[in-house]
């Protein structure tokens, strides 16, 4: 068995300290970046300090079938049919409805404690949109539940818009 050489075992380790070096945040003590730190994101002219959500409604597609004549029929001079038509079968895609962008506006990320959430969970369950204990968590049940209620108002979202929040008689209406 042969040694290995000195200038590639030294490459290597090199090369595996800078790997493990890029894996260490700048500050250790830092808490690891969210999604809630992200650049908020605004429809142009939107106010400022207002928070808004991009709701994407997904196109509406319809399958579209037609016989379409490829060869007319044949006929002799009595008008009697010596071969008949040929027909191919043609499928395509039609686009219904096209997938539309709505901005929503929305409660801002600090408004949404754990004692907002709540109350937007008793709210929904008084109206019958939510079933369960207020756990204070934006969970799956209750998304399941807003989006439920604001579909309603036709708004297919699962995002708690700020009309809905009025509604619900958990924000002030604006004046």
């Amino acid at each position: 068995m042969s040694r290995p050489n000195n200038f590639l075992v030294a490459a290597l380790s090199l090369t595996a300290l800078l790997g493990l070096a890029a894996c260490i945040p700048a500050n250790p003590s830092a808490p690891p970046p969210t999604a809630t730190d992200a650049p908020p994101v605004a429809p142009p002219g939107a106010p400022p300090g207002t928070c808004w959500h991009r709701n994407t409604s997904p196109a509406v597609i319809e399958t579209v079938t037609d016989q379409v004549m490829v060869t007319p029929a044949q006929q002799d001079a009595t008008g009697q049919i010596t071969r008949p038509a040929v027909f191919r079968t043609v499928t395509r895609q039609e686009i219904v409805q096209p997938r539309r962008d709505t901005w929503v506006e929305t409660p801002c990320p600090a408004e949404l404690t754990p004692g907002f959430i709540a109350s937007v969970q008793r709210a929904l369950a008084v109206r019958g949109y939510y079933r369960g204990a207020p756990t204070g968590r934006m969970d799956r049940a209750t998304r399941i539940g807003l989006r439920r209620y604001q579909k309603e108002a036709g708004l297919d979202s699962s995002t708690l818009s700020l009309a809905t929040a009025r509604q619900l008689g958990l924000v002030a209406i604006a004046r």
